[in-house]
């Protein structure tokens, strides 16, 4: 048998009110959440409630529902590396989140599992049925609540809770988890919040040097996306190619989208590079990982021109304005399918 799982994080201002949900059905889901997070570390959370939840049935295969490619990829891909180089990127710098995904690497130790790729907010019922569990988690200890935290796995989902296995789910250095026996008569404690990894601090930038987005003189960042002020949503299903693709520029520039990697995941061709106005080369997947913790400067867009290319290329130049400067700056899109996705970014410093 396949257990088929959604599992989802949120985070109310990312970092903010956190909350994390896995969700089978009605009958069998948890949730939980700290009062201080990130949307990425509640995604981790979800993911390691979800297997510690099912450790009592191992030889049932897992398939987990995932809207944060950042997850995915680390979980699949990333993670053997880290493990290599001590829990550290290839620039030598920590790895985020390390203390979730030590606990995540020990929980999949002979278990049989697949991760699936789902959009969010797309209408997918085991996902959505997560996101609304995990953001009521947010916003319960926003308000200081008590948190709704499911019923989990019981007799009717496959077995009952095995002697020493705790009902709640802690990350790391987090108070211990009560027996199960006393679980069952009171709420499972909630966890601590994680600690983010701590990023060294950039070398200053040189004298003249503008980076426009992010911290002035730090140019060891990306500075593809800034925030922008709220624009009028675009029927996507009616609009011009021109407009779709002035849209998702705009929605790769709000905060909200830079935090959630899975959106990201998906706007950014696989093959994405920008040469930053510092003049880094970034790939996609230095990007992303770098997203979380350098989420920019304000900024304001001023569109120049959108030029069609070819049938599936279009070409967007703009003006960005932040406190540090301005800069002109141009996006080559490429259409995959029906998704219209960013293959490269560069922006040059105005004088």
């Amino acid at each position: 048998m396949t257990i088929t799982a959604a599992a989802d994080g949120s985070a109310l201002g990312n970092p903010g009110p956190a909350g994390w949900a896995w969700y089978v059905n009605d009958d069998c889901w948890r949730a939980g959440g700290w009062p201080h997070g990130t949307n990425n570390q509640g995604e981790l959370m979800a993911v390691l409630d979800l297997f510690r939840a099912t450790a009592h049935m191992p030889g049932e295969d897992l398939l987990i529902l995932c809207d944060s490619q950042y997850v995915i990829n680390a979980v699949t891909k990333w993670m053997p590396g880290w493990k290599r180089k001590g829990w550290r990127k290839a620039d030598g710098k920590p790895v985020l989140n390390v203390d979730l995904l030590k606990d995540i690497d020990q929980a999949l130790v002979g278990r049989k599992y697949t991760f699936e790729w789902v959009r969010g907010h797309a209408g997918h019922e085991l996902n959505e049925a997560a996101d609304v569990r995990a953001r009521a988690a947010a916003t319960a200890y926003q308000q200081g609540v008590a948190v709704r935290q499911g019923p989990g796995f019981g007799p009717q989902q496959g077995g009952t809770q095995p002697a020493g296995q705790p009902a709640s789910t802690e990350p790391p250095a987090a108070q211990p988890a009560a027996p199960a026996a006393q679980a069952a008569k009171t709420p499972a404690p909630q966890p601590a919040a994680p600690q983010a990894a701590t990023r060294p601090q950039a070398a200053p930038a040189p004298s003249g040097q503008q980076e426009l987005f992010g911290a002035p003189g730090t140019y060891d960042e990306p500075d593809l996306f800034s925030e922008l002020e709220e624009e009028p949503a675009v029927d996507l299903a009616e609009a011009s190619a021109e407009a779709v693709v002035e849209s998702l520029e705009r929605e790769l520039l709000r905060p909200e989208t830079r935090a959630d990697l899975g959106r990201t995941g998906v706007l950014l061709h696989p093959d994405f590079t920008e040469i930053g106005s510092s003049g880094r080369i970034w790939t996609r997947d230095a990007m992303m990982m770098s997203l979380e913790d350098n989420p920019g400067g304000a900024g304001e867009l001023e569109l120049l021109g959108a030029d069609r290319l070819g049938e599936k290329t279009m070409l967007l130049t703009y003006r960005s304005h932040t406190r540090e400067g301005s800069a002109l700056r141009s996006s080559l899109w490429v259409l995959e399918g029906a998704q219209w996705r960013l293959r490269f970014h560069q922006g040059t410093p105005e004088a």
